[in-house]
């Protein structure tokens, strides 16, 4: 069995499929291509692969419709999804990150820009045992709901032990301020931007790491 990273491509121009296949796959990568939506979800699904780029503008099921449809199957609620796209503004960026994607790209597409972003992208990933995420000198045990940094235990309220868990579970990854209150606080609870500022300079202070940031006009990341 091959120990490569799958990647799939899916953009409806050819020049830029062959452009990025070759250059992903002389590093190493088996690389699969797609040239629209919904043939992108077929090859999705039968190849599983460990990263998925996604033009936004493609004919019938665009990048984040079909970014939509395999984060709401569970076999892709973690796969890493990168969009690309000639449009080049902060609201095509919220829209792409809301829709579920990890990065973003603008085109024109420079090979050694993507392969960087690819290569950082697979070092997010975090090693999880059960329910025990570790990065670096820092534990969070969300079973016991338990920090430790340096093998010191650190003593946090229930709401920021839950955005610390949120956040580091994919380190790098911009999450917005709606998913952060969505999956933290819920539905049933009103909460504004402020109490995810002060739950996170309580973080902050708590592990005397600086190591949450802010993405203006757009969410937080957490970076260790």
């Amino acid at each position: 069995m091959s120990s490569k990273k799958k990647i799939l491509i899916a953009d409806d121009e050819p020049d830029i499929l062959e452009i990025l296949q070759f250059n992903l796959a002389a590093e190493g990568f088996e690389v699969f291509t797609a040239k629209n939506g919904d043939e992108a979800i077929i090859k999705a699904t039968s190849e599983s692969p460990d990263l998925i780029i996604l033009d936004i503008m493609m004919p019938g099921k665009n990048g984040i419709d079909v970014c939509k449809h395999l984060r709401a199957i569970p076999q892709f609620s973690n796969t890493l999804i990168i969009f690309l796209t000639a449009i080049n503004n902060d609201l095509s960026e919220v829209k792409g990150l809301e829709s579920g994607a990890d990065d973003y790209l603008n085109k024109p597409i420079r090979p050694k820009v993507l392969l960087s972003k690819v290569n950082a992208l697979f070092r997010r990933i975090v090693k999880t045992e059960e329910d025990v995420l570790q990065i670096g000198n820092l534990q969070i045990d969300r079973e016991k709901y338990n920090v430790r940094l340096n093998n010191e235990d650190i003593l946090l309220a229930r709401k920021e032990f839950e955005l610390l868990s949120l956040l580091a579970s994919k380190p790098g990854k911009v999450f917005l301020r709606n998913e952060i209150l969505h999956q933290v606080w819920g539905t049933d609870v009103i909460v504004g931007d402020r109490t995810i500022d002060v739950h996170i300079r309580k973080i902050r202070q708590k592990l005397n790491l600086d190591c949450i940031t802010t993405v203006k006009g757009v969410g937080y990341k957490f970076e260790l």
